[in-house]
Order: C-alpha cells, then structure tokens, then sequence
C-alpha cells in the first residue's frame, strides 16, 4: 500500500514541483540538475551493490532513449510548465498510451484498430481538443492554454511513444534499475549540453535561487526519482503490471487536485471535461487486450522506461 501510495501521490505531485522550480530556474537546467543527481545516485548505488556497468553498447541505446526521454519529453515538459498550469500538463502527457497505440498499429504492426480502440483513440484526441480549445475555454469561463506550451506537450508524449517503440529494438541492461539510472545520467548530461546551446547559462545566477525552489528541486530528486523509482522497481516484481500501470491513471488526478489546493491553479469546466475524456480513453486502451498477428521471435516484450 505504501509503494503504491507513493507512485500514486507522489509522481502525481512532481508536476506542481516542476512549475514551482522553472519559475526561478531556466527549464533545462532544472530539469538536467534533477535527473544528472538521481541518476549518478543510482547509478553508484547500484554499482556498490555489484550491478555491472552498461556494456558500450548497452550505453548508446540508454543515450538514445535518453533523447527521446529526457531530451524531448522531459524538457519540453519543464519548458511548457512556465506556460501551462502543472495539472493540464499531467493530463496532456496522460496521453502517452494513446500515441502508444497509435505506433503500435501504424509503425510496429503489433496491435489491430478495432471498434473499440478506434473510440478510445477519438475520445482521448477529443480530450485534448477540449483541453486546448479557445473558443470553448472562453464560453466556460476559463483562461486558454498557450499554444505553444500544448504543441510542446504533445510532442512530449509522442516523444515518449517513439521511446517505448524503441526499447523493442535496443539492448539495454539486463537490470531495470540500472537501465533506468543509466538513462537518467545519460539524459542529464544531454540536457545540460542542450541548456548550454539555447544560453540558458547565461544571465542564470544560482545563488539567487530561492529556498522554495530548491526543495522543489530535492523533492524531485530524493521523493519523485529516488523513492518513486524504488517504489516502481518493487511492485513491478510483486503485482501484476495491470496493478502497477494504474498510476497513469491517478497520477493526473492528483495533479489537478494538488495543482488547485496547493498551487491556485484553476479547475473549471473545461479542465473536468478534458481530463475525464482522456481517463476515458487511457483506462480503455490500456486495459484493451491486443489483437495482434503471430508473435515473431524477433519482437522482444517492452521493457520498463525510465520512471515518470
């Protein structure tokens, strides 16, 4: 109950953190302090337990991963937060199952359209459309969202679907800890070169930082990587991965709830009606049972990503 309270309420709560942090800190550089931190953590845990070292090989598909991850997903989520209230953020990237879908039947020809994957797919497409409408956000009373930060949200989650493809096709360390410290490491080093190419250095002067924003910052790191992985990594090998995919679920419940208690983030029609369509529509196709052709000996299961 305790691990999954915490994927449930912690992860959902990272979203507030990371708007409360890109306030005072270029987006970029946030987010390569949080996950360059808890993946060298994890990293050196694991190899004093004894875990081996990615093989070079093993390396370059984690860096690949890595770009798609934490490059595109996670920096454009840190870079749409300063645009985008932290609740519709977790509820855009709820979304990543549906694009999932989408490569599954279009690229990977391992999942059938059906009837009813067709409707899931429309519903969810329709609760981003309500989310990011003007027209609608301006008759139910509330402000329209940027964008540029929706269009950067979008990609993110297409961004991760392309990853979870991948993971099919890369070698990646035997363990999932390992694997996912050594993409966090990986991910954290490419965004700090990227913050470096788009000058997010300059002008950034890290001792006025406030103390708010760094325990947003600890709090990713220690409770949303450390922990929150932790807790992922043991119930993966203690329940059903049915059981433990329910966060995608709540995660952006939380979110909204803690975005609107705890950040005065606005909750209104529009926001409702939003994320219910896309709980819809993630609760349907994940629990939807594939129709797919004959297994091929040279498609591998989907492994584990790096957490949330």
């Amino acid at each position: 109950m305790l691990a999954f309270a915490i994927i449930y309420f912690v992860w959902g709560s990272t979203f507030l953190a990371i708007r409360v942090g890109v306030r005072e800190v270029p987006p970029l550089v946030f987010a390569s302090m949080r996950f360059f931190t808890a993946g060298i953590v994890l990293f050196v845990w694991l190899r004093l337990r004894g875990t081996p070292s990615p093989s070079r090989r093993e390396w370059v598909s984690a860096s690949l991963l890595a770009v798609c991850i934490f490059v595109l997903d996670y920096g454009l989520l840190f870079w749409a937060e300063q645009r985008v209230p932290s609740g519709i953020a977790a509820v855009m990237l709820a979304t990543i199952p549906v694009f999932m879908a989408f490569s599954e039947i279009i690229f990977l020809r391992t999942q059938r359209l059906t009837v009813r994957l067709a409707l899931a797919l429309l519903v969810g497409i329709g609760g981003v459309a309500v989310l990011v409408s003007r027209s609608l956000s301006l008759n139910l009373g509330e402000a329209p969202i940027d964008p540029a930060g929706a269009v950067a949200l979008v990609v993110a989650a297409i961004s991760w679907s392309i990853a979870s493809a991948l993971t099919r096709k890369l070698t990646l360390p035997a363990s999932k800890a390992m694997s996912s410290g050594a993409q966090m490491l990986a991910g954290g080093i490419m965004l700090a070169l990227t913050a470096a190419i788009f000058g997010e250095f300059r002008g950034f002067h890290i001792q006025a930082v406030s103390r708010g924003a760094w325990f947003a910052l600890a709090y990713l790191i220690v409770a949303g990587s450390i922990i929150g992985f932790t807790a992922y990594v043991w119930l993966i090998h203690h329940e059903s991965p049915t059981k433990v995919g329910t966060y995608a679920y709540v995660n952006p419940v939380v979110a909204v709830t803690v975005g609107y208690f705890f950040g005065g983030e606005t909750v209104g029609p529009r926001t409702l009606l939003g994320t219910l369509l896309v709980l819809v529509s993630v609760v349907v196709i994940t629990t939807t049972r594939a129709k797919k052709p004959a297994a091929s000996p040279l498609v591998k299961p989907l492994p584990e990503l790096a957490e949330p």
